[in-house]
């Protein structure tokens, strides 16, 4: 919310006033790729969801990882940097396809 305001009200020799308060949130530009761009807008499931609600949704996603499977994810990202991957032409091979 860029910005919006909230009513609180004040009573004084029994008049009701109501008294505006606005909130003014900030909001900051990130700079991503073509490339991120394009699959953030593929992962919309409406066309005006906006990107803040499918950042929060991924940030949510990865938050509910249990911590075997964030070390199971980990051990992995070590595995591909270190090169200990077979490719899927190689997995073909294996199994005779």
């Amino acid at each position: 919310m860029v910005g919006g305001r909230l009513f609180t009200h004040y009573f004084t020799r029994n008049i009701y006033i109501p008294i505006v308060t606005y909130i003014i949130t900030m909001a900051t530009t990130i700079q991503i790729s073509k490339e991120l761009l394009k699959k953030l807008q593929n992962m919309k499931i409406h066309a005006k969801e906006s990107y803040e609600d499918l950042i929060w949704d991924l940030i949510e996603d990865r938050m509910e990882f249990s911590d075997e499977t964030k070390k199971n994810i980990a051990e992995s990202e070590k595995d591909i940097k270190e090169g200990r991957t077979v490719s899927f032409e190689e997995v073909k091979k294996r199994l005779g396809m």
